[in-house]
């Protein structure tokens, strides 16, 4: 592995941490809110004041998800910084712009490919 790619390795592996560390975060945030709903006898469904546990619910598990998504396709990023094919396309095999990769260090496709799915 060159210097290029064990700095690539670092970055993925840092943005790994931090969204490990959200979705544990997340995670302990939507068991707290289930403890509380079924702790609480209140009819939030008719509440004027704000959101619904059941809305509170679903967005903290959209959340949720996307995180444990990004988490996937971060490890995905990492296996393909060890097999030598980060930063190609999985598509049409080009490379993948470096302002893409920087913005979305888990593309695993160039723009152009990407915009036809």
């Amino acid at each position: 592995m060159d210097r290029n790619s064990d700095a690539i390795r670092e970055e993925l592996l840092r943005l790994r941490q931090q969204t490990e560390a959200q979705v544990t975060a997340l995670d302990g945030d939507l068991r707290s809110l289930f403890e509380a709903s079924r702790a609480s006898n209140a009819d939030d469904e008719h509440d004027p004041e704000g959101a619904t546990i059941a809305f509170e619910r679903a967005q903290l598990t959209a959340v949720l998800d996307a995180a444990r998504r990004r988490l996937a396709e971060l490890d995905v990023a990492l296996r393909r910084v060890d097999d030598g094919s980060y930063g190609v396309c999985e598509r049409c095999l080009r490379p993948i712009p470096a302002e893409r990769l920087v913005a979305r260090p888990s593309a695993r496709t160039c723009v152009a490919c990407a915009s036809r799915r």
